[in-house]
Parts: structure tokens; sequence; C-alpha cells
């Protein structure tokens, strides 16, 4: 299961390193499904193949957000970690809609 991560007791790079993790899970879920989507037909399989690309979709928002927590200045260090926590809840609950829908 994805864990939030806790951005109040985590300093900067411990931050940066649990994201990377993150990003790295959410490429292991999304492979999950692909290859579930392998097993099933029909109407099924098609909607394996809309959530995949749904879920692909935030995956890229939330590279992108690490991508400028990572280069972010220290006065900007709040506003992009913010960003990223974000991004990182929103595809836990796509992933949680997806998983309780199959």
């Amino acid at each position: 299961m994805l864990k939030c991560l806790n951005k109040t007791t985590m300093n900067k790079e411990e931050f940066k390193a649990r994201a990377n993790q993150r990003i790295d899970e959410i490429s292991a879920r999304i492979n999950e499904l692909k290859a579930e989507k392998e097993s099933v037909k029909g109407d099924l399989k098609k909607k394996y193949q809309e959530s995949i690309k749904e879920l692909e979709t935030i995956k890229s928002d939330l590279q992108e957000k690490y991508d400028q927590m990572i280069n972010a200045a220290d006065d900007k260090w709040d506003e992009v970690r913010d960003a990223f926590s974000q991004a990182a809840d929103s595809f836990r609950e796509g992933w949680s809609k997806i998983k309780s829908a199959f």
C-alpha cells in the first residue's frame, strides 16, 4: 500500500529520497495493472486500459513535480514539496478508486 509522505518529520534529503521511492512504487503499481489487464477480456480490458492511462498521466505529473522539487531553491522548497505531496495523494486516491472498481 502506498503511504503518505510525512513532510513535517523529514528533512529535505529524506523527503527527496522517499519521494523517489514513491515514484518507483507507483511505476510498480502501474505495471501490476498492465499485467492484470492481459488476463481480462472485453469491456473490462478497456476499463483497465483507461485506468492505466489515467494513472500514467498522474505519474507523469508526479514526476514533473519531483523534478521541480529536486531543482528547487530553498525559498521555494515548501511550495514544491507540498505540490509533490498533493500529486502523490492524487495518485493514491486514483489507485484506491481503481482497485476497488476491479
